[in-house]
């Protein structure tokens, strides 16, 4: 299955998957947060079909901001954005954004002991109902 993306429509996918990640990471506790990061990243870049080939790079030139809020501002409207362009151009694509993102929030939480934070619990919420707005 092949769909057309615009360079802007790649980044925006991107922007929301990575930022994803990123928002994960700066939820978890202070000695996870690389861990956090690196299991998110990878479980991006294991991503397959179409949705693969565009997560395989993080966004190049992405100025997230200086605090969670300002990731949160950028990443959050990006998944709902990921999420119409993809139900507009390919929905079957969608769900597999869709699942990408949610297993790479999984993998993000992989490094604490027992139950993730209630800052990552959160921010998973916030993520997934991001995806679900859309």
């Amino acid at each position: 299955m092949s769909i057309t993306l615009t360079d802007q429509d790649r980044l925006t996918l991107r922007t929301a998957a990575w930022g994803a990640v990123s928002l994960m990471s700066a939820a978890g506790a202070a000695g996870s947060a690389h861990k956090a990061a690196t299991e998110g990243s990878i479980a991006l870049t294991s991503a397959t079909g179409p949705i693969g080939h565009v997560l395989a790079k993080a966004p190049k030139g992405v100025k997230y901001g200086k605090t969670v809020a300002d990731l949160a501002d950028q990443v959050l409207p990006a998944l709902t954005a990921a999420m119409i362009l993809l139900k507009q151009q390919a929905p079957e694509e969608a769900d597999n954004f869709r699942r990408t993102v949610q297993v790479a929030v999984e993998a993000s939480t992989r490094p604490q002991q027992g139950e993730p934070s209630p800052a990552m619990a959160e921010m998973a919420r916030k993520i997934n109902a991001a995806l679900d707005a859309a």
